[in-house]
């Protein structure tokens, strides 16, 4: 067979994603990240229950630097995937299909988990 020369396709070290799939392919790890910090809640909780020295642990874990980044993980993985399901919500009333109204949004979204985490956390570190 002789070989034709057509065009190959991008390779994935040159192709860049679309801000649109960037968005689609961030909320589904959003959610996956909020189901395993529900492990994490859970040690909380069960903590609480155990007994004060058990709480006590749980509550000198969280306070810690890894336990304040997965905390600050888990917040930005929900305020994520509140806005960006909010987002869907006006997608299924048919809004902002267009495209540079759906890239509006997916900017929006971006911003509005960066606001939101930022205001939690103020909010959490001065009580």
């Amino acid at each position: 067979m002789a070989t034709q020369n057509r065009p190959l396709s991008p390779h994935i070290q040159i192709y860049r994603l679309p801000l649109l799939a960037l968005i689609s392919i961030t909320h589904r790890g959003t959610g996956m990240i909020l189901s395993a910090g529900m492990l994490l809640l859970a040690y909380w909780l069960g903590s609480a229950a155990a007994g004060p020295e058990a709480f006590a642990r749980a509550s000198a874990f969280m306070g810690s630097a890894l336990g304040r980044l997965l905390l600050l993980g888990f917040s930005v993985a929900l305020f994520y995937h509140l806005a960006n399901g909010i987002r869907h919500l006006f997608w299924d009333a048919g809004f902002g299909f267009e495209l540079p109204q759906a890239k509006a949004s997916g900017i929006a979204v971006i911003a509005a988990a960066i606001f939101l985490t930022a205001a939690a956390w103020a909010a959490g570190l001065a009580l």
